[in-house]
């Protein structure tokens, strides 16, 4: 499906059984994409897919796309992103130590996703390419929301983080000591918690709230 336009109609004049129309693309707004278009079209009241389609809809267009149309993005050197973004509303990722002392914790979290609608994934769950990295850097880009857990200090937990932060995503930090919260993330605001059957229950039902405005801001 060809990318469409988005402009406005300066004027309408009925010339016997025609409608005349006059308008211009906005130069502000990029192509949008077929793929958003077919995607959308329950959500913009657009079911008819053919070259030229006019009808009238009580629908904001403009808010519509500066949701959802992302202009083009820089692109790393180091591994690969989608251009333009193309963020999943229905994923978070959970990063954190590679270890099966964290089990619980991920469950914990995948089970309050799964209450919000939506899939939790940490990059072990992935195998689409051949090192861990670009999977981790996957997940990071299409997630619209990061749960990071700092606990032991984890360097690969840090880079995750600042991955997170430079593309945009919203990120939620937990711990089980707040000593494991550097210096330059102390100003986030983070949840601890005691890595025992009630501390993880607890931490799921504090990370709820805080996970269910995120998404609903997105």
């Amino acid at each position: 499906m060809p990318a469409a336009r988005a402009g406005t109609i300066t004027q309408a004049r009925i010339v016997g059984r025609d409608v005349n129309l006059e308008y211009f693309y906005d130069p502000l707004i990029p192509p949008v994409s077929g793929e958003l278009i077919r995607n959308s079209g329950v959500q913009i009241g657009l079911n008819v897919f053919t070259r030229t389609h006019w009808a009238v809809h009580d629908f904001d267009l403009y808010r519509f796309l500066a949701r959802n149309q992302r202009p083009s993005r820089r692109l790393p050197t180091q591994f690969a992103v989608s251009s333009p973004e193309r963020i999943d509303r229905g994923l978070c990722a959970a990063m954190m130590p590679f270890s099966a002392a964290f089990t619980p914790v991920y469950t914990k979290l995948r089970e309050i996703a799964e209450s919000l609608g939506v899939e939790c994934r940490r990059a072990d769950d992935i195998w689409e390419h051949q090192n861990v990295i670009s999977d981790i850097v996957s997940l990071i880009d299409r997630a619209a929301v990061v749960i990071c857990d700092c606990t032991g200090r984890n360097p690969n937990v840090f880079y995750e983080i600042g991955l997170a932060h430079a593309f945009g995503r919203e990120v939620i930090l937990i711990t089980q000591s707040r000593e494991d919260i550097p210096f330059d993330l102390q100003h986030i605001r983070y949840l601890t918690y005691h890595p025992n059957s009630e501390g993880i229950h607890a931490l799921g039902e504090a990370i709820r709230p805080r996970l269910a405005a995120l998404l609903s801001s997105i």
